[in-house]
C-alpha cells in the first residue's frame, strides 16, 4: 500500500566512512557485525531472575499452541522456563490471572515515519476535504515558525470528492508559505502553489517514469502528484538532523512499545537512519527489536558493510533491502495486468521495467541478503515472481526473500510462493482499509486473488503480518481483528469481506508472532515463549483470541510490555 513503502520524509545522505564511523565500526569492524556488541536494552539495570506467576500463558510453538501459568525469565533476559517447580529464588510478580502471550512483531511498518508524524499534520480521519482544509488552517495558525508545512493521511475515496485535491485548494487556507500534504498510503501527494513555486515546477516540468503530474485540461500542474512524481517536491523538503532521527525514532518505540509490539520490521531505513538505530542498539535505548530493510540507496551507499545477523544481542538486524515495483491501488498505481476496472485507460505505475528488476534482485541476492519488494498489482506481483525465480535460479541460497504487501495476484500465481519459500508479507488492515475501493478498481473476477490470506494459507504459504503504519493503526489487536473477522472497528460489514479468505485465531495470532520472527530469519531467538528463546512479552488485559462477551479483539489494552526480561512500558493495573 505504501511507496518505499509509505514514502520517506528526505534523509540526510552520509558516506560509507561515515556510517562506519557513526556506528563505530571503524575501528570494532567484523567483531560488532557478528553480534558481538552488548548493548541489550537495560543490560546493566537488570537483575536476577524473575518469575511472572498466575498468568494465563499463550504461546506457539513448532509443535503446536502451549498454555502456561507461569514464566521465568532468567538474568540474562532469555526464558529459563514454563511452569517450573524450582525457581530458583526468583523475585515473584502476581500476573493476576492476566492474559500473557509473546511480544508481538509487526512485520511491515516505516518506524522513523510514524516518530515524524507527531510532529507534522495528521489528516487521518478526516471525512471531507472541507474539514481536513479547516485542520491545516489550524496547523498552521499554530506553527507559524515552520517554512514548510508537512502533513499527511489524507483519503480523498473517504472524502467522497472524485478527484484528488489541488494547489488551489490548499492555497485557500494556507497561500504564504509552502505546503505538502501526502496521501493515506503515501502514494500521492498534494502542494500548495507556493510551494510549487518554490521547487520550481510549471506547466514545462517533464512527467518522470513511474509517477504522474497531475494537470488540468489547460496542461498546468493542479498542484498533486502521483507515485514517482513526488521526488520532484520531497526532494526540496527540509532534511531532518540526525537528532531529528533520534528523537523519531524514540517517540516511534514508546507507541509501538505502548501497543504490545516489541519487534518491528522496518520497511526502508536510510543510511543516516541505520546510523541512528545502531547507537540507540547501542547505549541500550532501542527497546523494540528493529529488523531493518535497507532502502536500495542504502544499500548502494553502504554495501554489504552494513549486514548483520544480530547487533546488540538481537535488537537490531540488518539483511534484507526493501525494493518496489509499483504504486498503491488508491492512486491507481499498482501495477495491473489488465485496465483498472473503473479507470479503462490505466494499468497502473510499474516504478521500474523487467530488467531493471531482476539485475537488481541478483546483485541484492548475490551480496547475502533477504530481497523483499513492494508489489500491489496483479502484474507488479508476476514481475517480482519472475526476477526472484530468475535470480534464484542463478544465485542459490535459501534467504525466504519476500513480497511486500503481495495484495493481488493472478490466482494462477499465488502456487509459485509456495514453490519458492517466498515470504507473503501481509497487513490484515489493508482489506478492511480499502474495502471500501478495491473491488471497484479491480472486478469481481480479479478479486479472486485479493487479501487472499486463506487461499496462501490452505497452500502452506507463509504470512507474515503487520501493519504498514503509519499508513494504518500500529495497534496489532486491528490487524488481529481484521485477520479473523474480515471486518472494521465497527463489525462491518455484517459477517466480513469475503470472509471465506480469514484467518483462524491462531494463525492469526501465528502471522504477528512465530510467522513474523520465521520472516525476519529469527525465528530461533524470537516469536515464542519457549526456553532458551529471548524474553520479550505482553501482559493483556483480555484474550485477544477469545475475547469476553461485549468486547472486540480490537480492544484487547496491553498492561505492560516486556523486551529482554526488562519491562519497557507499563499501561494499566494488573
Amino acid at each position: 500500500m505504501c511507496q518505499e513503502c509509505c514514502r520517506r520524509s528526505p534523509q540526510p545522505r552520509i558516506s560509507r566512512a561515515q556510517f562506519l564511523k557513526l556506528v563505530g565500526l571503524a575501528t570494532a569492524g567484523v567483531a560488532v557485525a557478528a553480534g558481538c556488541s552488548s548493548g541489550e536494552p537495560g543490560s546493566a539495570q537488570r537483575g536476577g531472575p524473575v518469575l511472572i506467576d498466575n498468568v494465563r500463558g499463550f504461546t506457539l510453538t513448532p509443535d503446536g499452541p502451549f498454555e502456561f501459568s507461569s514464566l521465568l525469565v532468567g538474568a540474562d533476559g532469555r526464558v529459563s522456563g514454563l511452569d517450573v517447580a524450582n525457581t530458583g529464588g526468583a523475585e515473584r510478580i502476581d500476573g493476576r490471572g492476566r492474559v500473557l502471550i509473546p511480544g508481538l512483531h509487526d512485520a511491515h511498518g516505516h518506524f522513523g515515519q510514524l516518530g515524524a508524524n507527531v510532529s507534522q499534520l495528521n489528516l487521518a480521519g478526516t471525512k471531507s476535504l472541507g474539514e481536513a482544509m479547516q485542520a491545516l488552517k489550524a496547523f498552521a495558525a499554530a506553527h507559524p515558525e515552520r517554512p514548510w508545512i508537512l502533513g499527511r493521511g489524507w483519503n480523498d475515496v473517504i472524502w467522497g470528492s472524485g478527484r484528488l485535491p489541488s494547489a488551489a485548494d490548499l492555497d485557500a487556507v494556507v497561500p504564504d508559505r509552502p505546503v505538502w500534504l501526502v496521501r493515506v498510503d503515501g502514494h500521492a501527494g498534494v502542494a500548495n502553489t507556493a510551494a510549487l513555486r518554490q521547487v520550481g515546477i510549471t506547466r514545462d516540468t517533464p512527467t518522470p517514469p513511474g509517477g504522474e503530474i497531475v494537470r488540468g485540461a489547460d496542461g498546468a500542474p493542479t498542484g498533486a502528484f502521483v507515485d514517482a512524481a513526488q521526488d520532484l517536491v520531497e526532494a526540496h523538503l527540509p532534511k531532518p538532523t540526525t537528532e531529528d532521527l533520534k528523537q523519531n525514532f524514540i517517540a516511534a518505540q514508546r507507541k509501538l512499545n505502548e501497543v504490545g509490539l516489541t519487534s518491528v520490521s522496518d520497511a526502508g531505513t536510510s543510511a543516516a537512519e541505520l546510523a541512528v538505530l545502531h547507537q540507540l542498539a547501542a547505549s541500550g535505548e532501542l527497546t523494540i527489536r528493529t529488523n531493518s530493510f535497507l532502502t536500495y540507496d542504502a544499500y548502494s551507499e553502504l554495501g554489504a558493510q552494513a549486514r548483520g545477523d544480530s547487533f546488540a544481542e538481537d535488537m537490531l538486524r540488518v539483511r534484507t533491502v526493501k525494493l518496489y515495483i509499483d504504486g498503491a491501488l488508491g492512486s491507481h498505481g499498482a501495477a495491473m495486468l489488465a485496465p483498472y476496472s473503473d479507470d479503462p485507460e490505466n494499468s497502473g505505475l510499474p516504478q521500474m521495467d523487467a530488467a531493471e528488476l531482476r539485475n537488481r534482485v541478483t546483485q541484492v541476492m548475490r551480496d547475502g541478503f533477504q530481497v523483499a519488494t513492494h508489489a500491489i498489482g496483479d502484474a507488479g506481483n508476476r514481475m517480482v515472481l519472475d526476477a526472484y525465480e530468475a535470480a534464484m535460479a542463478e544465485v542459490g541460497g535459501d534467504m525466504r526473500h519476500r513480497i511486500e504487501h503481495a495484495q493481488v495476484l493472478a490466482v494462477e500465481d499465488i502456487p509459485r510462493l509456495r514453490r519458492h519459500g517466498i515470504i507473503a508479507s501481509m497487513q490484515p488492515v489493508h482489506a478492511t482499509d480499502d474495502m471500501n475501493m478495491a473491488e471497484e478498481r479491480v472486478g469481481a473476477q480479479r478479486i479472486a486473488g485479493a487479501y487472499a490470506w486463506r487461499t496462501m494459507l490452505d497452500q502452506g504459504i507463509t504470512i507474515a503480518s503487520g501493519s504498514d503504519f503509519p499508513v494504518s493503526s500500529e495497534n496489532p489487536f486491528d490487524g488481529l481483528h481484521a485477520a479473523i473477522t474480515r471486518t472494521d472497528r465497527e463489525g462491518r460489514p455484517v459477517g466480513g469481506w469475503y470472509p471465506q479468505q480469514a484467518m483462524k485465531p491462531d494463525e492469526a495470532l501465528r502471522s504477528f508472532t512465530l510467522d513474523a520472527a520465521f520472516a525476519a530469519h529469527q525465528e530461533r531467538v524470537l516469536g515464542s515463549l519457549e526456553p532458551g528463546k529471548r524474553a520479550d512479552f505482553v501482559i493483556l488485559d483480555q484474550d485477544p483470541l477469545d475475547p469476553p462477551s461485549g468486547r472486540a479483539r480490537w480492544q484487547t489494552k496491553t498492561l505492560q510490555t516486556w523486551v529482554a526480561g526488562r519491562r519497557v512500558g507499563e499501561y494499566g493495573d494488573l
